[in-house]
């Protein structure tokens, strides 16, 4: 019984053993020059100080600096903590989650959504790029038609921001209860966490750009 038991123990070693190893191979290959570069503008998207990161992710405040500046490597360790506090896996800040630097969206790849009750339809050009901290989208609102209820809550996490650019006809943008009217070639910015939404008063089809930048703050 003593020496299954043993053998069991070490089975079970062994199995940990590999599976380490492979996680460390599989991230073996990721460019260490290119995570400093990359932490910082994921930082600044999300409006965190270095001292706000580092108790985010317990990694010290000159240990994320020196990462951002170059002037160290992160271990997988540490490198992991930090991805924690930038709320992505460690493979989507090492971008191994992704197979080339250049993706398209073909016309008919788009991803539709909105509400067809209310004449709203959107759709998605950015494509699904794990991390990415924006999104471009293209709203069609049919004559009356709306891309929300008044009485809805904050549709995007706190911190967003949004800009449309009125691409035809008319709408409105009602904002936090305040109505904003914008014509063909207007362009607005607006908090995207307060509660908001499109409507097409006109006699005609409207279309327009959104771009939706999350956890950005207000400044």
């Amino acid at each position: 019984m003593r020496r299954e038991a043993a053998r069991a123990r070490r089975g079970v070693v062994s199995v940990i053993a590999y599976e380490r190893m492979a996680f460390a191979a599989e991230h073996d290959h990721y460019d260490a020059t290119a995570v400093g570069p990359r932490v910082r503008a994921l930082r600044e998207a999300m409006g965190l100080s270095l001292r706000e990161l580092a108790v985010r992710c317990g990694v010290s405040s000159a240990m994320l600096s020196q990462v951002e500046r170059g002037e160290t490597s992160p271990t997988l360790q540490v490198a992991s903590r930090i991805a924690t506090g930038l709320e992505l896996r460690l493979s989507q800040l090492l971008r191994l989650d992704e197979s080339d630097s250049v993706t398209i969206v073909r016309s008919g790849e788009r991803r539709v959504e909105g509400n067809p009750r209310r004449g709203h339809r959107a759709e998605v050009l950015t494509p699904p790029i794990p991390g990415q901290r924006a999104e471009l989208s293209l709203h069609t609102l049919a004559p009356g038609a709306v891309t929300g209820g008044s009485d809805d809550p904050p549709m995007h996490e706190p911190g967003s921001r949004e800009t449309a650019l009125v691409e035809a006809g008319e709408v409105v943008l009602l904002c936090d209860g305040r109505p904003y009217p914008l014509a063909a070639g207007d362009c607005v910015t607006f908090d995207a966490d307060l509660p908001h939404h499109f409507e097409n008063p006109g006699p005609l089809q409207a279309r327009l750009v959104a771009v939706v930048s999350a956890g950005l703050r207000r400044s």
